[in-house]
C-alpha cells in the first residue's frame, strides 16, 4: 500500500488523478476502522493533513459558512454553533471527546454512511458540497445530490472535497438520534430539520433509515402550508399537537428501513415518527420565543 503525504492541495488533486482508486485520510476516524478490520485495503492513502485550505472556515458577506472539509467536529461546537446549530447539535453526538477532534464533515461526507451523524443536518440546512479535481477544477454538488447509495456518493474518482458551503441559520434548527446511547454509538435512526422563515420553508433529514440519508419531502411540503395557510409564520401561533403528529406520520413513511441488529424497520418507523414530531416542537417554541424576545 502507498502512503502519500501532499503538502499542498494541488499535489493532492494530483495524487488523486494518478491514484483513483487511493483512500484520503484525515482524522481516521472511518477509514482506520475499515483498515483496522482489513474490510478495506486501497491500492494508496493520501494523507489530507497537511494542506492548510482543509482546515480553516470562513463566514461571507451573504452568511454563508465556507467550512474546509477537514474542520474537526470540536470546533464546530467551540465556534459555529451560533451560526450553524443544527449541525453543532448533530456533532456533539459523534463518538467520543477524542473522535471529535479528529473526525469532520468532510470525512463523513465522503465515507457516505446512511448513517453519518452529520448528513441529516446537512440535507436541513440546503448546503453546497465544493469538490475538485485536477484535470476539471472545482464543482458545486448540491447536497441533495451528493448521496447516490449506502456508502456511495456523487464524487468523481479523481475528485476531492475541498469544503462544504453551509447558510447560517436564520430560524431554530434540531437533531434528534436514537441510540443505545447519546454518542460513541450508531444511531439507530436520526432526524434534522431547520425552519427557514425567510423563505417560508422547512427542510429535514432522515438519517440511518433508507439506503442514503433522505429528506422527507411530503412532510416539508404538508408543515409549509400549515404554517402558510394559517398565517403562523407572522402570528407565531401555537401549533396543534395534531398537526405535528400528522408531520411525524409524513416523516415516518418517507423512510425505507431495514431490520438489522441495531433495530427493526418498524421500530425504525415508529422511532422517526416521534423524533420528528418533537422536533418539529421544539423548533416551533424556538422559533415563537424568538418573536417575543424581539417583541
Amino acid at each position: 500500500m502507498e502512503f502519500l503525504r501532499p503538502a499542498t492541495w494541488d499535489e493532492a488533486l494530483a495524487a488523486k488523478a494518478e491514484y483513483p482508486t487511493a483512500v484520503p485520510i484525515a482524522g481516521g476516524t472511518d477509514v482506520m476502522v475499515e483498515l483496522n478490520f482489513d474490510r478495506h485495503r486501497p491500492v494508496a492513502l493520501i494523507d489530507l493533513n497537511r494542506i492548510p485550505e482543509l482546515h480553516d472556515w470562513e463566514t461571507g458577506a451573504d452568511g454563508v459558512v465556507r467550512l474546509g472539509a477537514s474542520v474537526p467536529y470540536a470546533r464546530i461546537i467551540g465556534h459555529l454553533s451560533d451560526r450553524l446549530p443544527g449541525l453543532s447539535l448533530a456533532a456533539r453526538t459523534v463518538g467520543s471527546p477524542q473522535i471529535r477532534n479528529r473526525g469532520s464533515v468532510g470525512g463523513n461526507l465522503g465515507a457516505a454512511s446512511p448513517a453519518g451523524d452529520s448528513h441529516p443536518a446537512l440535507l436541513a440546512s440546503g448546503c453546497l458540497v465544493e469538490a475538485a479535481s485536477a484535470d476539471r477544477g472545482p464543482r458545486m454538488i448540491p447536497i441533495d445530490e451528493f448521496f447516490l447509495g449506502v456508502k456511495r456518493n456523487a464524487l468523481e474518482p479523481d475528485e476531492l472535497i475541498l469544503a462544504v458551503h453551509i447558510p447560517s441559520a436564520t430560524g431554530p434548527q434540531q437533531f434528534a438520534k436514537i441510540g443505545t446511547r447519546n454518542a460513541m454509538v450508531i444511531a439507530v435512526c436520526s432526524f434534522g430539520m431547520a425552519l427557514h422563515p425567510e423563505a417560508g420553508s422547512v427542510r429535514t433529514g432522515i438519517g440511518s433509515a433508507a439506503p442514503t440519508p433522505r429528506r422527507a419531502g411530503a412532510a416539508e411540503e404538508f408543515i409549509a402550508a400549515e404554517l402558510a395557510d394559517t398565517g403562523m409564520w407572522a402570528s407565531r401561533g401555537e401549533l396543534a399537537a395534531a398537526t405535528a403528529k400528522r408531520f411525524g406520520e409524513l416523516v415516518a413513511e418517507a423512510a425505507s428501513p431495514i431490520d438489522d441488529v441495531r433495530g427493526s424497520a418498524a421500530y425504525r418507523r415508529h422511532a422517526l415518527s416521534v423524533l420528528a414530531r418533537r422536533t418539529l416542537t421544539w423548533t416551533w417554541d424556538e422559533y415563537r420565543a424568538a418573536g417575543r424576545a424581539a417583541a
